[in-house]
């Protein structure tokens, strides 16, 4: 029976319909209000604006953090980043997770990785280095990157390639395309993360001239980034347009944080736009984690629309699984994202089936930490252009407690949102009436506050239990 099986399955995987392609597009530091179609009233993106006019809109999308390396680890892994101890930037994340890059490459597909890097050393010695965790092909930085970048490339020591480093990200991609186009017909999966427009701040003339009456050089440079960047993606697009790919690749754009005020003198922060929503990167009030986020996806979503759905970053593992019909290969590890296939596809989804938990571990991440890997692994090989003498360095978490939730946590559901600062009272929102989160309702809804920081407890002790390893 077991040759028969075995032809049974072949003939199977023979017949299956072909798997599209995937690319996920990661923006660096660029807040939710930073675009053209979220009202921007100065900044130019006129590629994100056709994009959101004609693909699938996200006007409820969060970081799983208000800041970097632990937004990446949760695309990655679809794990909230505290599960593994990326409790923020420059924390490396475990050689033990399972990423999608891995799944995706198992399953057949082509894998690259183009750009920012921030969850592990990127030189080749680096257990947690692009390859190490799924990819083929990568040209990548440890951290912040701009105009003439440093980069490694399959983990050689670092070049300076001289040009716009958005255009340099998509040039890489695009010649990877290419080559896994002459080599057959596989389907790709491609993680293209821009430096941009993170600090400090440069841009070309001609972007930088644009902006020639916001306040100061470094808001101009800040938005000649984003600019610049917006100009490759459209390039990309056209790729692909090329390649005959378009039509059969789910792009989705977003980014790892919201509106940062780091880089941009006070004096200049009048110029920065956020909407209505309240604090900025690094906060768990919504400017810190509401962030742009479009799927354009022409087989799929054929006809413009937009969805109120909260979703998260953490999602896109799920949602990927989901879209491709793969299986994890850990089905006992805890995932703390949610399959948005549905929403996708156009099905009439008004809620999402349980809240979304964040959680920045202040003390994790600030005191006593002990490396994860060798010393030596945990330090980069890429400098920066403006700091040629940084040298980053990723860690491991300090020894949970399970009595100890210090730090900021929110608890975020469709309509209501609690959040806590360590021990003082907890505050919730009404975010359907208050999205600005003015008025704290906490007094006047205790038994709703009750309820909804128990089951933030919860989730921070299956949180915890991951921090010990237990997952492994």
């Amino acid at each position: 029976m077991r040759p028969l099986l075995l032809l049974f399955f072949l003939a199977l995987t023979s017949s299956a319909a072909p798997r599209p392609n995937v690319v996920l597009v990661l923006a660096d530091d660029q807040g939710w209000g930073e675009t053209g179609y979220h009202g921007h009233p100065r900044l130019r993106t006129p590629v994100l604006d056709e994009m959101a006019a004609s693909g699938l809109r996200f006007n409820r999308f969060y970081s799983a953090a208000p800041n970097c390396s632990p937004t990446r680890a949760s695309i990655l892994t679809g794990r909230h980043p505290n599960r593994s101890g990326v409790f923020a930037p420059n924390h490396s994340t475990r050689p033990e997770e399972i990423t999608i890059a891995q799944i995706l490459r198992r399953a057949g597909y082509r894998t690259g990785h183009f750009g920012k890097w921030h969850v592990g050393a990127v030189k080749a010695a680096s257990p947690t280095n692009p390859a190490h965790m799924g990819y083929e092909e990568y040209l990548a930085h440890d951290n912040f990157f701009e105009m003439n970048p440093p980069l490694s490339r399959n983990g050689a020591d670092p070049t300076i390639i001289q040009g716009e480093s958005s255009q340099i990200c998509v040039d890489a991609a695009v010649e990877f395309l290419r080559k896994v186009r002459v080599e057959g017909d596989a389907p790709f999966f491609v993680t293209l993360w821009f430096g941009s427009p993170h600090s400090p701040y440069s841009g070309l003339p001609d972007d930088v001239a644009l902006y020639a009456d916001e306040p100061g050089k470094d808001l101009r440079r800040r938005f000649a980034e984003i600019t610049a960047m917006d100009r490759a993606i459209g390039r990309f697009r056209e790729a692909l347009r090329e390649m005959g790919e378009a039509d059969d690749t789910l792009l989705w754009y977003t980014s790892d944080n919201g509106v940062t005020i780091e880089g941009v003198p006070e004096d200049q922060r009048g110029g920065l736009f956020n909407g209505v929503w309240r604090g900025h990167k690094g906060d768990l009030y919504e400017g810190g984690l509401r962030v742009p986020a479009i799927i354009e996806w022409p087989a799929v979503v054929a006809e413009p629309r937009s969805t109120d759905v909260p979703a998260v970053t953490t999602d896109m593992f799920a949602t990927l699984l989901g879209l491709l019909e793969l299986r994890h290969p850990d089905p006992d590890r805890p995932l703390d994202g949610w399959d948005l296939s549905p929403v996708i596809r156009g099905e009439a989804v008004a809620e999402r089936p349980s809240p979304i938990g964040f959680w920045r571990y202040d003390k994790a991440s600030e005191t006593g930490n002990e490396r994860w890997m060798d010393a030596e692994l945990t330090h980069g090989t890429t400098p920066t252009t403006r700091n040629p003498g940084i040298d980053f360095v990723n860690y491991k978490h300090p020894v949970a407690k399970t009595e100890d939730f210090g730090g900021v946590a929110a608890w975020t559901g469709n309509r209501y949102k609690l959040v806590r600062f360590g021990s003082k009272p907890p505050e919730l929102y009404d975010l359907l009436a208050d999205p600005a989160e003015t008025t704290n309702l906490a007094a006047k809804q205790p038994e709703r506050v009750r309820s909804m920081l128990q089951q933030l407890t919860d989730w921070q002790r299956s949180v915890e239990v991951s921090l010990t390893g237990a997952d492994y």
